[in-house]
């Protein structure tokens, strides 16, 4: 995987000399809370992967909420024991404070020193999953219709929507009517993990499936059903509750909320229209991202969808004035030539953490730079001159810095500023000059002020530009 860190949910089965298993592997960084706590729903048995050299990271804390949340008992295996700097007594010091106390510690989680470089310590680890699964007594029935959850969907090229799903009861066989999530269809062909095709799926088997309808969210429950006529109405309904809760959340402006919508257009907003390869991750990704949002700034996911980025994206985008976002996907020649017609921005990621990073610098971009003043010098006005169609020129003599040509002005009487504006004329005998420096005499002509008198300072000063914060 890229950054070499998983970035999808995979489902594989495994056979071990202590029996059979399935390992949902869920990402362990901070950005994918959401595939983490979905895969938290679907297991039995959490195995908690700790690295002996890093302790426990924030990831590691999320991973534990979940499971605890799913009330998921849980094995804790601590990973790369053959580094030189593995010091396994401080995961187990710092999980005992997450309430995962070791059997040794008179508490009741199993704990596995492991390298899975070295294969050190994977047996017992098998071993601790089976036992743990005997104490709960796990089991399904085979006979009944499936039933299941979409563990990832995506929208493959050549097969069209494609889902892998965890069967948790009964067994799928190819020909099942189903409903995933708002879409239904028939099963075409089953594959397992290494892409062989099956004909049927039981209990706790992971099964990519084809011949859905379109692309269901990770998550999902997959069900089998009696017909296709039970499928296709119970998938219609879905939609249309779906279809009446987005209505229903573009709020209507009314009296009570003008004001606030009104303020609402004094926050700046970030649109984005995302594309991934998978549906995991376009959540994770998606939520990642709108939680960047502060006060000043609102990051605004529009549109987001499965597949390669299309030209509808780029006329969306290029209406709307957004960025598009693809995250392991790449823009045809004929949609790349169309965003630089259009000035559509379309960047694409392969690590997510890349991704939001520039999200940041973007947002820090939408708000407007400040600027801080800068005096370069001061004048003392020692004579005055009137030239017809120019007005007053001041005669001065540079006491401090120096005077440039197209800088602001401010004219001070007796320490008091009289007026703020630019220098229109900075001459030396008859010459126009660009700057007069310090010790040095100049004429100056003010833009569109005339009263300057014998004893007036002028203060030159340029602004200069602070880039902004968030």
């Amino acid at each position: 995987e890229a950054g070499g860190i998983t970035q999808h949910i995979g489902a594989y089965h495994v056979k071990s000399p202590s029996g059979d298993l399935t390992f949902v592997d869920t990402p362990g960084h901070a950005a994918f809370t959401e595939m983490r706590s979905r895969g938290a729903k679907v297991t039995d048995i959490v195995v908690l992967v700790v690295a002996a050299d890093d302790g426990v990271m924030d990831q590691t804390k999320e991973a534990i909420a979940h499971s605890q949340a799913a009330k998921v008992p849980i094995v804790v295996a601590v990973n790369k024991i053959d580094k030189d700097n593995a010091n396994p007594e401080r995961v187990q010091r710092e999980l005992g404070e997450f309430g995962l106390l070791p059997e040794a510690w008179g508490g009741d989680t199993i704990f596995c020193e492991t390298s899975a470089k070295k294969g050190i310590g994977i047996e017992e680890l098998l071993e601790n999953i089976q036992l743990q699964a005997e104490l709960l007594e796990l089991k399904a029935d085979p006979k009944r219709r499936a039933k299941g959850t979409i563990i990832e969907a995506q929208l493959h090229k050549g097969r069209g929507p494609v889902a892998t799903v965890l069967v948790q009861e009964g067994t799928l066989r190819a020909g099942d009517n189903f409903v995933a999530g708002r879409f239904s269809g028939k099963v075409r062909m089953l594959l397992n993990e290494r892409g062989e095709r099956v004909q049927e799926a039981g209990p706790a088997i992971p099964v990519e499936v084809q011949g859905i309808s379109g692309v269901p969210h990770a998550g999902d429950e997959f069900v089998v059903v009696p017909d296709e006529k039970m499928a296709k109405s119970v998938a219609a309904s879905r939609q249309l509750k779906v279809r009446e809760s987005e209505l229903a959340s573009a709020s209507k402006v009314s009296l009570d909320n003008l004001f606030e919508k009104m303020a609402e257009q004094e926050v700046l907003e970030l649109k984005m229209i995302l594309r991934a390869d998978v549906q995991g991750t376009l959540q994770a990704f998606g939520q990642a991202a709108e939680k960047l949002s502060t006060d000043e700034v609102k990051v605004k996911v529009l549109h987001e969808g499965t597949g390669s980025i299309t030209e509808n994206d780029v006329h969306l985008a290029a209406a709307s004035d957004a960025v598009i976002i693809g995250f392991n996907v790449r823009p045809s020649v004929k949609v790349k030539d169309l965003a630089e017609r259009e000035g559509v921005d379309i960047r694409s990621y392969d690590v997510i953490y890349h991704a939001l990073e520039d999200i940041e610098k973007a947002m820090v971009g939408l708000l407007a730079p400040s600027f801080t003043e800068r005096v370069i010098g001061t004048a003392e006005v020692r004579e005055t001159f009137h030239v017809p169609k120019v007005g007053t020129i001041a005669g001065c003599a540079v006491i401090d810095g120096k005077i440039e040509r197209n800088t602001g002005v401010r004219v001070l009487r007796d320490g008091v500023v009289i007026y703020t504006g630019n220098i229109g004329s900075l001459k030396r005998f008859k010459d126009d000059v660009k700057e007069v420096l310090t010790g040095y005499e100049c004429g100056i002509g003010v833009e569109n002020f005339n009263d300057i008198k014998v004893g007036d300072t002028l203060e030159a000063f340029v602004m200069d530009e602070v880039e902004a914060t968030l």
